[in-house]
């Protein structure tokens, strides 16, 4: 169990209390997922006393009903939450001088309301790489929410691809994927829902707008959905017409061909580098390379962007129940955009998507059918 391993961990390195402030690893040592906005929510963990789960006072009840094995502490909207929460911190038994914090996460305004309150504490330990590497590899169960939210995903691409037709602007076929699947009870896309037509697909973080759609031209998606606090995210380009023009082919068959070498290419022990030149050397020696100009790939668990970044460069050893996606695109502006992505595990012998939406150029027709 995570929160067993940390409180080890702490023993081991002399911390005497660890401050989580993400929510996403609150959620990992806690099992209580939360969305605080603006307000205070944080685990604090001691390695001789009972960790702490602060939260606002409106989420006290459901806080208490998930995380069992935490001490719930909670604020009014009209109390200082900083001196709530020290309180509770210096009632513990534990010695409070040497803190871990989240050197990714936690910000300067909060820094400095934790040294007003602990001016003697010193917080040099960052537990931030740690709950990286802890996050990194998905157990049974989390794969399991993976690959449900990988389900939903491709229905997702079902309900886009009926939705197409001749006039309809990129916003409303958003509008009726997302009004679909929560009819069918998905709460909760991963990300903001992206379908970008033609020329507008050119831009690899494009926005939906009121762009209508035309016969014969590419139509991308590009969206996820979360499950039990886990998420997912694909990419499809679907062509949209009767046939598609000879450049039209050239660019597609040349991010399926990269797509594809890269999913065949991973097993344990490849380097996270090595694997994206799988794939850029395709669309590279094909002339293409300074239109690939994003990383092949991205971690992947409750957050949809995570540790690892499948890069050049970057020399980690893949392993068995590391999650990522791998994404080529080609994205010439004024002209054409094309991306195919899955996500998906490392195997004993290879790689699993989460995905399983077809990948040809007329898998468009396919899903009409």
């Amino acid at each position: 169990m995570p929160l067993n391993s940390i409180i080890n961990l702490m023993k081991n390195q002399d911390v005497d209390i660890i401050f989580l402030n993400d929510p996403k690893n609150v959620f990992y040592v806690s099992s209580y997922r939360s969305d605080p906005h603006e307000r205070i929510l944080a685990a604090v963990l001691f390695k001789d006393a009972k960790p702490l789960l602060f939260v606002p006072a409106l989420e006290e009840n459901d806080a208490r009903k998930t995380a069992e094995e935490f001490e719930v502490v909670s604020y009014m909207d009209t109390q200082d939450p900083w001196t709530v929460l020290a309180t509770s911190i210096q009632a513990r038994h534990s010695p409070l001088s040497d803190w871990s914090i989240e050197k990714d996460f936690l910000t300067v305004e909060r820094m400095e309301a934790l040294r007003k309150h602990f001016p003697t504490a010193t917080f040099g330990h960052n537990i931030s790489a740690t709950l990286q590497e802890m996050r990194l590899i998905k157990n049974e169960q989390e794969l399991a929410f993976m690959k449900e939210a990988g389900y939903w995903a491709d229905e997702a691409l079902k309900i886009g691809a009926k939705t197409l037709r001749e006039g309809i602007t990129e916003l409303e076929v958003v509008a009726e994927i997302e009004y679909q699947l929560k009819r069918r009870g998905v709460a909760e896309m991963s990300f903001t829902t992206m379908v970008l037509f033609g020329e507008n697909a050119a831009s690899p973080h494009g926005v939906p707008g009121d762009t209508k759609l035309k016969k014969n031209q590419f139509v991308l998606f590009d969206l996820g959905t979360m499950h039990e606090g886990y998420a997912s995210d694909v990419t499809r380009t679907f062509f949209f017409g009767e046939e598609p023009s000879a450049h039209q082919k050239k660019i597609y068959d040349l991010v399926l061909a990269a797509h594809d070498e890269a999913m065949a290419a991973v097993h344990p022990g490849i380097k996270a580098g090595e694997l994206d030149a799988v794939a850029r050397t395709i669309i590279t020696e094909a002339g293409y390379g300074r239109y690939f100009n994003h990383r092949l790939g991205h971690g992947l668990g409750q957050g949809v962007h995570e540790f690892p970044s499948i890069m050049e460069g970057n020399e980690m050893a893949l392993t068995e129940g590391m999650c990522f996606s791998i994404e080529p695109g080609i994205y010439i502006e004024g002209d054409i955009g094309v991306r195919v992505e899955d996500c998906g595990f490392v195997t004993a012998d290879g790689f699993e998507s989460f995905t399983h939406t077809p990948t040809d150029i007329g898998a468009y027709l396919k899903l009409i059918d």
